[in-house]
């Protein structure tokens, strides 16, 4: 093999070089990198035996190997950039005495004949030729002249990085809209796409920017697993071609000694995966130290690399300004990211990965990449069944929509979600040789929770439709019907998840049935009465019916454009409605449980004192030995009077206490007047818990007027910084049917929960000059559902006039 300090020996002739290069890919055992840098060795020798027999001097003349042959592999059908590079005036027969003997031997060449100064200059306005000459590597002639170029190359890379990383970026995004993602492709361009072998050359191409790195741990794999499938992509069809077509893909794997061609796409997907989740994290750090340079960041920067070890998210602060503000608790936004706060105890906390993962979703963030690495390495698992804080956290996430997928793909990265769902590893990167689906199963469970995320406020159990949404498929990794499977499953997940009975029983009819209304709708007679009938006997309720309906929109949304349409649409909504009226006949309401022996006695003294009554619990999961509480039990007694549900619910608000549900009844029990009597159960947004005797005193201080409660959250919320959000549905505020209670107006709202949301809505029932008989308050994730039951002063169900405006105001309070 030629080196850079000694002269190239003669070249074979070319049909010598084609019958060693054939002979060489024929081969027994030699396969993958080896082979392709035996391939470029061979290549080697040949090139620099053709310049020194083309009468090149030895000083001032250079061959170079640029692009992907620089980098010191060939794949089988690979072409080869050259630069003849020279530092004056060259025999103008030169090139083409090199030139020719390559075209006669049949092999691609993308070639070029400059100077130093000349290759600089060119690179200086095409970023493609300046990646290029980043991988220059010297073949033959002056080793000196290729050395001071590539030099040179890199001293103009690294000053001119700040102006060209934002350029190679959009190249990137640029080739992902026209080639899409390598991961869910079933016909995938391996070089072209968004995570293939031109997004490995970005990476390099910024760590020589020695501005950032990519975090390399499986890095080099899904690299060598990708150059591998083109090497034997390009034996297979004899062709220099990157896509992997279908009609490929047996011969492929057979090849590489793969399964079939579904193993070898799993492969090939989670190579990709590796790859872009790499490229995510490395354009971060980019955008973190350009901003630092620029002025625009706050965070101080390490000279060279940004910091990527385990200070970054783990607690530990550079010097100088950092802007760290609360998420949740143990989590703090830093720099754009979500990272772990310096009091955060991960070994200690098994629910902090989701915790993590919804307050970052919630707030438009991603969790950072050192985050998501101590998580995975120092967190244990979540005992079974789950915290009721875990399954909360899951549906906060699910219910951040589009926000969700870059924080599910972190923690999926880094093994967080098969440690969650076992059940996951089955369908992650399962292609699904379908056409009409765009997604693997996985991602498309992903996209179908992204859907039903803007449809809660159609159903009253947003938990269990974006549960469901999320495990709808999951059987599609067993055999047979992917349903049946996967209610099977999903019985199992969902106790596993800490679900009650009932509610695992209908994620099981949703899981099982979700193909049923489209599949009815679309081959059956509407109006024939055993269609109705079939659907009734699948489900048994007008919730479940109500969860399945929207699951079956999600779930077609999600597949791809073919799979929904208005005509489709309308045939499920005309066969929900036969449903819906033939299930509406169902039994009345179970009656409300009796007030406790502690309600009670509250009650009685409210009445006799004509004061508020109060009594606070602490109330620990009892998951494991040692759990922190993880939220109060509130008992409140207070002899009725205007505006109180807002009162206590804005008292709760300013000391951070996220309302987890809430009831409110009325008692009399002493026939002395009407006591009201609120249950609720509060956990802290962040921090500890309000010391009771606090939060006693701030609640009487409020119900006697000398704590203005509107004014102090007012001035806090100005005060507070303006954080990004996300997208969500707008609030829904709805009069139930007069069927819904026969002794009030039953008003329901579903809305995104966000701070002080319960208290605007009490001070606008009280400002519209109504009673709140009852309340059913009830927060799903971040999702409230609450329903209220009103009377006007004397008593009576409000008119529909009436009611309507209530409606309005409530709905004008919530924006």
């Amino acid at each position: 093999m030629t080196t850079e300090n000694s002269p190239a020996e003669p070249a074979s002739p070319p049909t010598d070089h084609a019958a060693a290069r054939a002979a060489l890919l024929e081969r027994p055992g030699l396969t993958g990198r080896p082979r392709r840098a035996a391939l470029a060795r061979l290549t080697d020798d040949w090139l620099a035996g053709l310049l020194a027999a083309a009468g090149a001097p030895f000083f001032g003349v250079a061959l170079v190997a640029v692009g992907g042959y620089g980098r010191g592999e060939l794949s089988p059908r690979s072409d080869l950039d050259v630069l003849l590079l020279h530092d004056g005036p060259i025999d103008r027969e030169l090139p083409e005495r090199i030139w020719y003997p390559v075209w006669d031997a049949g092999a691609q060449l993308d070639h070029s004949v400059r100077t130093p100064a000349e290759a600089r200059a060119v690179a200086a306005t095409d970023l493609k030729a300046q990646l290029g000459l980043l991988d220059a590597r010297h073949l033959a002639g002056d080793a000196a002249l290729t050395a001071a170029l590539r030099s040179a190359v890199l001293t103009d890379w690294r000053a001119s990085a700040p102006a060209r990383l934002p350029e190679l970026r959009e190249l990137g995004r640029e080739r992902a809209e026209r080639h899409g993602e390598l991961s869910f492709l079933l016909e995938p361009d391996l070089k072209e796409a968004r995570g293939g072998l031109r997004d490995l050359v970005a990476l390099d191409a910024v760590a020589a920017s020695w501005l950032a790195d990519a975090p390399r741990d499986g890095l080099d794999a899904a690299a060598l697993r990708l150059a591998d499938v083109r090497d034997a992509l390009h034996l297979a069809t004899g062709r220099a071609t990157e896509r992997l077509g279908l009609q490929d893909q047996d011969q492929v794997a057979e090849r590489l000694g793969v399964l079939d061609a579904d193993t070898l796409l799993r492969q090939v997907y989670e190579a990709a995966r590796t790859i872009a989740y790499a490229s995510d994290v490395t354009w971060r750090a980019v955008d973190r130290v350009l901003a630092a340079r620029s002025g625009r960041g706050r965070r101080a920067v390490r000279r060279g690399f940004p910091f990527t070890g385990a200070g970054r998210g783990s607690g530990a602060v550079a010097r100088g300004a950092v802007d760290r503000r609360p998420l949740a608790e143990g989590v703090v936004e830093q720099d754009g990211e979500a990272v772990l706060a310096q009091a955060a105890r991960p070994a200690a906390d098994p629910v902090l990965p989701l915790r993590a993962a919804a307050a970052a979703a919630q707030n438009g963030l991603t969790v950072s990449y050192a985050t998501v690495r101590r998580l995975a390495a120092e967190c244990r698992p979540l005992p079974v069944p789950w915290p009721d804080e875990a399954r909360e956290q899951l549906v906060t996430l699910l219910g951040a929509g589009e926000a969700a997928v870059p924080v599910w793909e972190a923690m999926e990265a880094e093994g967080l979600v098969t440690r969650l769902l076992p059940d996951w590893e089955r369908v992650r990167c399962r292609p699904q040789r379908n056409a009409v689906h765009r997604w693997t199963v996985d991602r498309h469970l992903v996209e179908t929770a992204v859907r039903a995320a803007a449809m809660t406020r159609r159903v009253a159990r947003p938990d269990l439709l974006l549960v469901a949404a999320l495990l709808h498929d999951i059987g599609k990794g067993w055999p047979g019907d992917h349903s049946e499977a996967g209610e099977v499953i999903v019985r199992d997940l969902a106790a596993r998840m800490g679900f009650p009975a009932e509610d695992t029983e209908t994620l099981a009819v949703l899981v099982r049935h979700h193909l049923t209304l489209v599949e009815t709708a679309t081959r059956r007679d509407p109006d024939d009465p055993a269609t109705v009938e079939a659907v009734t006997k699948a489900v048994g309720s007008l919730l479940e019916l109500e969860l399945l309906h929207a699951l079956t929109e999600a779930d077609a949304l999600a597949t791809g454009p073919a799979a929904w349409s208005g005509w489709r649409a309308s045939l499920v909504d005309g066969l929900v409605a036969r449903v819906a009226a033939e299930l509406a006949g169902g039994g009345a309401p179970p009656p409300e449980a009796a007030p406790s022996t502690e309600q009670e006695r509250l009650a009685v003294e409210a009445a006799r004192t004509d004061a508020p009554a109060l009594s606070l619990l602490a109330q620990a999961e009892g998951t494991a030995p040692g759990t922190e509480p993880m939220g109060v039990e509130l008992t409140l007694a207070v002899p009725d009077r205007p505006g109180l549900l807002g009162t206590v619910a804005g008292v709760l608000a300013l000391h951070r206490l996220t309302v987890r549900s809430a009831g409110l009844r009325e008692l009399d029990p002493i026939g002395a007047g009407p006591v009201l009597l609120l249950s609720w159960r509060v956990a802290a947004e962040y921090g500890e818990l309000p010391e009771a005797a606090r939060l006693r005193a701030d609640l009487r201080r409020a119900l006697d007027g000398s704590l203005d409660v509107s004014r102090r959250l007012a001035e806090r919320d100005a005060a507070a910084p303006r954080r990004r959000g996300i997208p969500t549905p707008p609030p829904l505020v709805a009069v139930a049917p007069a069927v819904a209670s026969a002794t009030a107006t039953v008003l329901e709202v579903r809305a995104h929960d966000a701070p002080g949301l319960l208290h605007r809505i009490g001070r606008a029932l009280d400002g519209a000059g109504v009673r709140v008989r009852t309340a059913h308050v009830s927060t799903l994730g971040a999702e409230a559902v609450d329903s209220f039951y009103l009377t006007d002063p004397a008593g009576r169900p409000l008119t529909a006039e009436r009611a309507a405006e209530v409606a309005a105001a409530v709905r004008s309070a919530l924006g």
